[in-house]
């Protein structure tokens, strides 16, 4: 009988150590925000990074896991961290942008962010969310499925992560700076990276690429970032096939294609197949811009070497598309659907309780200063409102009844009809506040996202937090509310959390207000961002017992 019970005791000790395939775990990191001097591309400077890493940690965990990251600044900078493409539900406090929904980490102080992954599989990302600091304060999140559940495609044999972005020599507060000063557009990037590499860098043969290693008949699940602050990107590998499985953490019906369009903020899973004998081949990663809008145009090198390949072999090529490859960019955007499977549905909403209709763009207001611009300064807009930031985070002013920070009478419809994607307009000068549109809670959505021809028309792509969508149409010129929706996808359209609104043409997404709190959405091309190219959803609380913002922790930072 003693024996039975200290059998009985051990097991006990044992499961309360190892804990069952179907639990959830708390998951601690720490993140130290330090200043670290780096050199690319042949130039020296002070970087602003995350435990002196470019790109940062990796973020591992499983689906419904729960994660404590203790966020340290030890920079001259406020800062803090935004979880991309995590649904944060009920807790906003942990989304992170600046002002939106938390006051910034002041130098020297220390906030943890605590969320739950929940429901959520596949590849997000994390980034600074003030200023520019994401041009370099960025990584991965990989959350795997829980324990004991497949993919939904053939096991890859190794996983890898491959996180593309921009490096300028100079410090990116003041290019954004001097910018803002002159009224004009910044300096664009001098070099595209992989994984924190340039690669074949012009002027700097010191520059070495990124090596991705593989063995001959192994298959590799490829976790693809977008980290760039300002350029879609094609991505290449020369001799092989990818089979895309998987976009913003939203599994997808598996499609090959030689090329990947992945537009900042955005994520892709893609198999990959070692297929060939030997040998190197090289990884290009290039900019995609169709209007006449200037891009750093270097193409970032890596190269994917076979087990047993010399150094010293010749690395067979691949020419990236060019950077104005419309067609290249449409057939891959087209070929995205949702797996919607038994286990995977497509929870498209069919019956719309909020019809809006956002014109997303440029435009120009006085500022006299601005000698660069000619009395004028560059801005962007939704339906001809430029944001303006507060000084009280929204989330906080929302929750504690502070009046006076912000408004609920963002318009669901541009203030003036007119031909947006083309002709020309006279009056390019914009509205400014703090506007936000008022959702109640469970309400379902559908949202015009128009481009609009001012100045030119651009690729926007659109980041909204607290919330994955469903692409259900898009097309080129004006939205046609009476033909257009006969087209729609309402069976099996993409998910995702950061859509781009083609150059000269609309897009529309679907989705359910199911989670409270104040969530910003706003343009990924952070220039954007800057110029005011943002708005924010303030979705009510419900009336059941988990429909309702929960409390702020003790720790949130202060104002």
């Amino acid at each position: 009988m003693k024996s039975h019970m200290v059998w009985f005791l051990f097991l006990v000790s044992f499961l309360s150590v190892f804990p069952a395939p179907s639990e959830s775990m708390v998951r601690h990191y720490k993140f130290n925000v330090v200043m670290k001097n780096m050199t690319k591309l042949c130039s020296s400077k002070p970087t602003v990074t995350v435990n002196g890493r470019y790109p940062g940690p990796t973020i591992y965990a499983r689906e419904d896991d729960t994660l404590l990251i203790k966020v340290v600044n030890h920079v001259k900078y406020n800062i803090s961290v935004h979880w991309h493409g995590v649904r944060q539900v009920r807790t906003g406090w942990a989304d992170g942008p600046a002002y939106i929904t938390q006051c910034p980490i002041q130098p020297g102080q220390v906030y943890t962010y605590n969320y739950t992954l929940t429901g959520q599989r596949g590849t997000l990302w994390w980034h600074a969310h003030i200023l520019w600091l994401r041009a370099t304060v960025y990584g991965a999140i990989v959350i795997l499925p829980k324990r004991g559940v497949p993919y939904p495609f053939p096991k890859p044999d190794h996983e890898k992560v491959i996180v593309l972005g921009e490096w300028w020599k100079s410090d990116t507060e003041n290019v954004i700076n001097e910018a803002l000063k002159s009224g004009l557009a910044p300096n664009v990037s001098d070099s595209h990276m992989i994984n924190g590499r340039p690669g074949l860098a012009k002027n700097c043969p010191s520059d070495q690429g990124y090596k991705l290693s593989v063995e001959k008949g192994k298959t590799y699940l490829l976790r693809l970032v977008n980290a760039a602050l300002n350029e879609e990107m094609f991505f290449k590998v020369a001799g092989h096939l990818f089979t895309v499985v998987e976009v913003d953490a939203c599994y997808v019906k598996p499609f090959k294609t030689d090329t990947i369009l992945i537009a900042p903020g955005q994520t892709t899973n893609v198999l990959l197949t070692a297929s060939k004998s030997a040998g190197k081949y090289l990884v290009t990663a290039s900019p995609f811009m169709d209007a006449p809008i200037a891009v750093d145009n270097a193409t970032a090198t890596a190269t994917l070497h076979y087990s047993g390949t010399l150094s010293s072999s010749p690395t067979i090529l691949t020419l990236p598309p060019p950077q104005n490859a419309t067609s290249v960019a449409n057939n891959f955007t087209k070929s995205l659907r949702s797996l919607n499977s038994k286990k995977y549905p497509a929870l498209v909403p069919t019956t719309i309780d909020h019809h809006l209709f956002f014109t997303v763009g440029l435009g120009l207001n006085s500022c006299p200063s601005c000698k660069a611009g000619n009395g004028s300064r560059v801005v962007a807009s939704i339906n001809n409102v430029t944001f303006i930031m507060p000084q009280t985070a929204l989330l906080p002013a929302h929750y504690f009844n502070i009046s006076g920070v912000f408004t609920t009478d963002f318009p669901k419809n541009p203030p003036h009809v007119f031909n947006y994607s083309g002709g020309s307009v006279t009056n390019m000068a914009t509205e400014t506040g703090t506007r936000l549109y008022k959702l109640p809670y469970n309400a379902t959505v559908q949202l015009v996202l128009q481009d609009t021809g001012f100045i030119a028309p651009e690729n926007h792509p659109i980041h909204l937090h607290g919330f994955n969508f469903f692409e259900v149409g898009r097309g080129l010129g004006n939205f046609n509310a009476k033909k257009d929706p006969n087209n729609f996808n309402l069976v099996d359209p993409v998910e995702r959390n950061t859509i781009g609104v083609p150059s000269g043409g609309w897009v529309v997404i679907r989705f359910r207000a199911d989670n409270p709190g104040v969530w910003f959405m706003h343009c990924h091309l952070e220039v954007h961002t800057t110029w005011g190219l943002k708005m924010a959803f303030l979705v009510e609380n419900g009336k059941g017992p988990n429909q309702s913002i929960l409390p702020p922790p003790k720790d949130f930072p202060k104002c």
